[in-house]
C-alpha cells in the first residue's frame, strides 16, 4: 500500500531510513495529504541484533512540495516508552516542517 520497494527490503530490511523514507513518498502519493511521517524500526523486547538493537527508530517526513527529511533514532526503555518516544519524535518533525511552509 505504501509503495516500498521489495529491493529496498531485500537490501536494507524493514528498519532503515530508506525504508521510512518510501514509506513517507508512499503515504503522499497514495493520499491527499500535504505532509506525511512514517516510522519503522524495533520497540522490543525481543528482535534486535548487533547492528539495529531493540530502540533503533527510523523516520521519514515528506512534503507534498519536495522536502524530505530521515533520522535514525536510539530510544531506551521497554516498548511502552520506546513507541512513545518514537511518537513524539515523529510529531515533532511533523511539526517542524509545518512551521518551515
Amino acid at each position: 500500500m505504501l509503495g516500498v520497494s521489495v529491493e529496498t527490503l531485500d537490501t536494507l530490511g524493514a528498519v532503515s531510513e530508506q525504508t521510512a523514507q518510501e514509506m513517507a513518498l508512499g503515504a503522499l502519493q497514495f493520499s491527499q495529504a500535504t505532509i506525511a511521517g512514517s516510522i519503522t524500526g524495533i520497540a522490543g523486547p525481543s528482535g534486535g541484533s548487533r547492528q539495529k538493537p531493540v530502540g533503533t527508530i527510523c523516520f521519514a517526513w515528506a512534503h507534498r512540495d519536495g522536502r524530505l527529511k530521515r533520522s535514525t533514532q536510539q530510544f531506551r526503555g521497554d516498548r511502552a516508552q520506546i513507541r512513545h518516544q518514537a511518537t513524539e519524535h515523529i510529531f515533532l518533525g511533523l511539526m517542524a516542517m509545518l512551521n518551515q511552509s
